[in-house]
């Protein structure tokens, strides 16, 4: 079942997707009649583990973590599927990223790899947008409208070995599958619930295949999971809508 958010005249309204609408309690309400898509979750916190692809460690000229390297990015970088991201006028190397992510169900912590499942409401897909130029993870990173998120949370997919592709301007940039990952879901998630408390809709983001790369105003960026969807989002130049 996928799950999304939808933003109305009214307010957010949440429910299942189905076929360009999302059911709600008290009714069918048409995406882009009725409303647009919001990130199709409300997380206090995006946890997000990077160096977690082998190919991305030789193409970075990183080195193998012992455990998952992670950092936080805040409610505030969060982007709808469909919106556009906004190129910062204070960088000149924006980049892309394609990332499975799990989100929380409930409140929990200290979970061990096999409780995993019985927490995950569902899987994602992000967009790990970062300037690159930028000093720290925090300012590459954690600012406003770095994370599109979407375009809905596809509870019925087991993310062990899902095709993922990343295509810019139509041009397939990444082509992976998530069995490649250094570190599986089940053990980041309890890794992480070790350290932090998850609330209902954190999100966990498991890291970008090979060939993370530059993109421009006027590129539209297509990730796509198999099993979970495709989340789209055009670049635009600082100023425009």
């Amino acid at each position: 079942m996928r799950l999304a958010r939808l933003l109305t005249p009214d307010g957010p309204v949440a429910g299942r997707y189905d076929d360009g609408a999302v059911v709600a309690d008290d009714g069918r309400y048409e995406v882009g009649r009725d409303g647009r898509l919001l990130p199709p979750c409300d997380p206090s916190a995006l946890y997000c583990v990077g160096r977690n692809y082998a190919e991305t460690l030789d193409q970075m000229d990183y080195e193998r973590p012992a455990e998952p390297d992670f950092f936080v990015k805040p409610p505030a970088s969060l982007l709808a599927h469909g919106e556009p991201v906004r190129y910062p006028e204070w960088t000149d190397e924006l980049t892309y990223a394609g990332e499975l992510v799990a989100v929380i169900d409930e409140r929990c912590r200290d979970l061990a790899p096999d409780e995993v499942p019985d927490v995950v409401r569902g899987y994602t897909v992000m967009n790990d947008v970062d300037a690159l130029d930028q000093q720290g993870r925090t300012a590459r990173k954690a600012f406003d409208g770095s994370a599109p998120l979407g375009p809905w949370i596809e509870t019925d997919v087991d993310p062990t070995a899902l095709d993922i592709e990343t295509t810019v301007g139509g041009e397939t940039r990444q082509d992976a599958n998530t069995e490649l990952m250094l570190f599986g879901p089940r053990e980041i998630v309890s890794y992480l619930s070790k350290r932090f408390t998850f609330e209902p809709g954190d999100c966990i983001a498991f890291g970008s295949p090979a060939n993370p790369g530059l993109v421009e105003p006027g590129e539209r960026v297509e990730i796509t999971y198999e099993g979970v969807g495709t989340l789209s989002n055009a670049v635009v130049a600082p100023g425009e809508d």
